[in-house]
């Protein structure tokens, strides 16, 4: 039995080799078959494939209904144990063959056959796994020489004998017979003629000379002397048979083909197998074509062949070669999903979830991509992730980037405006020093925002929130003293005012320095410990790799905003508080307009910008600059320039003068 054990393998590797996963078993009754049966079934398990169904026949057993079970399986291949005159005599004889579509694997050791088939409609399906055939050198000459008289005892003999005078045999051994011996030619079991039922000769000649070169190494081992056999008067029942065993278990020779003959580790002769496609001819024999083999004692890679263009399978298949498969196989970008209740190999096929892929077929589980890449639309292969970032070239970047220098372009020209008519009343009436710095810092608040445009790199990440904060809190910081200068000119005004000794340039600059110094200070705590830096965002946008600041703090980035919110507030409370002062000198109202337009514009902001991501975060960010800066220059500057370039007769000190009395 473990030399058919050897077959195994063989099985498994054909079975891999179609892809047949979906397989039924028919074996005898006896125990070395069922041992195979149950080895079998271990290693198709181990492998990922599944048994259907398992017939077990013998003398008792109903053919009409292992045929039924057969006929409704679903799968397509039958791996069947049993000897050639089993086969013959069961599954051929009981139409267990003939049911279209299924592909029959056999083992046997037998090598005669019935050559009654002509009454049969027999199914080209059938492979089988057998001893190789090899022909032994003047084996043909013995086969014409030998005479059935040689072995008075061996009925088996005889009936060889007759099967010479076949008309298939070849003239080299073909014998003439009597017209009795004719009569007995038709009905013998045997047609030793076709070559390929005569490999057993082969193994009966390697187990002669095993047997012979055994005998030799025990009659001249031990003392190395060559003691003669007759003179030193033994027998060979003087020799027990494990002394004998001994040294048949370690023979090794070459036979006369050149082959190393031994025994394995079980006792059993180093052999190979072909696999053999049987195809049923119309005239009632059988034609043996040899399609591959299998060699268990070879080296991984080269123990297996097959040759599937020289199969000849039947017409029920409408593909070749066929499938055996409980369910049809899984494409790339689907995962088996095993049914509940049935084998493993019985499953359905489900789409891959979001963000993972099969590139194979019937994949049990779907694995996730790289984080840097994304499933492909059909969920069989990973691409790269779309990299996206407010760049210069498309239409959002290029339109806030054109918005950014007119603007810039614009607070240019008023600064223009302002200097060359910098002694005029309504220049100087609103100290033009702090009007200046306010323009100034607008214009560096707009082209900050154009530092959020492009590829975030670590030195425009650190720049970024920094250069935002601190420019706008010179502006408000700015905007706060012009605020605190109007009040405090029209308080000194007042007789016995202690304000007076205040008036000056020094509280403004030192109401910008201060103001301006403590959102500085703010920024260098914050890059200190925990500075923006670049990142990538792969997971707010399916198949898309964000790339944006990470702020490193973001209780310093709100710390910056609010502190920004605190300025405009204060100026907000302070221009309200003196909206009422004369509207010659007073900027009052144009300050609580353009603080009320920059804290609604903030204050907005947050929302929006925690409810976006990406590029479009950005974009949020570098509109509350640009939308908050141009309030604060059209709410302050755009009636000014109105007034300086188009009713200069409004711009003299003798206008001012009638509008204060």
């Amino acid at each position: 039995m473990p030399r058919i054990l050897k077959i195994i393998p063989g099985i498994m590797k054909l079975l891999k080799h179609f892809n047949w996963t979906w397989i039924g078993i028919i074996t005898s009754a006896d125990d070395n078959s069922l041992t195979f049966v149950r080895i079998l079934k271990e290693k198709v398990e181990q492998n990922g494939s599944c048994i259907e169904f398992i017939e077990i026949f013998n003398t008792a057993t109903r053919f009409a209904q292992m045929n039924e079970t057969i006929r409704k399986s679903s799968t397509n291949v039958i791996i069947g144990l049993f000897n050639m005159e089993e086969f013959i005599g069961q599954i051929l004889r009981n139409h267990c063959q003939q049911i279209p579509g299924k592909i029959w694997i056999i083992i046997n050791d037998m090598d005669y056959y019935v050559i009654d088939l002509e009454h049969f409609d027999y199914k080209n399906n059938t492979l089988l796994f057998s001893k190789i055939k090899k022909n032994i050198p003047s084996f043909l000459k013995f086969i014409r020489e030998v005479k059935p008289i040689m072995f008075p005892d061996e009925i088996t003999a005889g009936i060889w004998w007759i099967s010479l005078c076949r008309n298939n045999c070849p003239q080299s051994i073909k014998r003439s017979c009597s017209r009795y011996e004719s009569r007995f030619v038709d009905q013998t079991r045997l047609y030793p003629c076709d070559t390929f039922h005569i490999a057993n000769s082969y193994y009966i000649y390697n187990a002669v000379y095993a047997l012979a070169h055994a005998l030799r190494d025990m009659l001249f081992s031990e003392s190395g002397q060559t003691t003669g056999w007759n003179g030193d008067r033994r027998t060979l029942s003087d020799y027990l048979p494990w002394k004998l065993h001994h040294y048949l278990k370690n023979v090794h020779f070459k036979n006369v083909l050149g082959e190393d003959i031994f025994f394995d580790e079980n006792g059993d002769l180093a052999m190979e197998y072909s696999i053999t496609n049987l195809i049923f001819l119309p005239n009632g024999t059988v034609q043996h074509e040899i399609v591959g083999s299998y060699k268990p004692y070879a080296v991984p890679g080269e123990d297996f062949t097959i040759n599937e263009n020289m199969i000849v399978w039947e017409a029920a298949f409408t593909q070749t070669p066929p499938e055996s498969r409980c369910s049809q196989s899984c494409d790339p970008g689907y995962r088996k999903l095993t049914k509940e209740g049935k084998p493993v190999c019985c499953y359905d096929c489900i789409p891959c979830p979001s963000g993972e892929i099969s590139n194979e077929t019937d994949m049990d589980n779907c694995m996730k991509c790289p984080e840097d890449q994304w499933p492909n639309e059909k969920r069989d292969g990973c691409v790269p992730k779309l990299i996206s970032f407010l760049s210069h070239e498309e239409p959002l970047g290029i339109i806030l980037t054109l918005i950014s220098i007119f603007f810039f372009l614009i607070t240019a020209v008023i600064l223009g405006i302002f200097i060359k008519y910098q002694d005029t009343p309504i220049v100087r009436s609103n100290n033009r020093n702090l009007t200046y710095i306010l323009l100034v810092s607008l214009m560096f608040c707009f082209l900050c925002s154009l530092i959020f445009i492009g590829h975030p790199e670590e030195v425009t990440c650190i720049l970024r929130q920094s250069a935002f904060g601190i420019t706008f809190s010179i502006s408000l910081s700015s905007v706060l003293a012009k605020t605190i200068t109007v009040v405090m000119a029209f308080q000194a005004t007042k007789p016995a005012s202690k304000l007076r000794k205040w008036m000056g340039s020094r509280v403004s600059y030192s109401i910008v320095f201060s103001c301006s110094l403590l959102q500085v200070l703010i920024c260098l705590v914050w890059l200190g410990t925990a500075p923006p830096f670049p990142h990538q965002n792969i997971q707010s946008e399916i198949g898309t790799i964000l790339i944006e600041c990470n702020e490193g703090s973001a209780i310093a980035f709100y710390c910056v905003l609010g502190y920004l919110g605190f300025l405009a507030g204060i100026s907000f409370i302070v221009a309200f508080l003196a909206r009422n002062l004369p509207d010659s000198f007073n900027e009052a109202k144009h300050i609580t307009f353009s603080m009320l337009m920059f804290c609604s514009v903030w204050v907005s902001f947050i929302p929006t910008y925690l409810s976006t991501r990406g590029k479009y975060m950005v974009a949020v960010e570098i509109f509350a600059i640009l939308a908050s800066s141009s309030g604060i220059l059209g709410c302050i500057f755009i009636t000014k320039c109105h007034i300086i370039l188009l009713r200069p007769d409004r711009n003299n000190r003798k206008f001012l003068t009638t509008k204060i009395n």
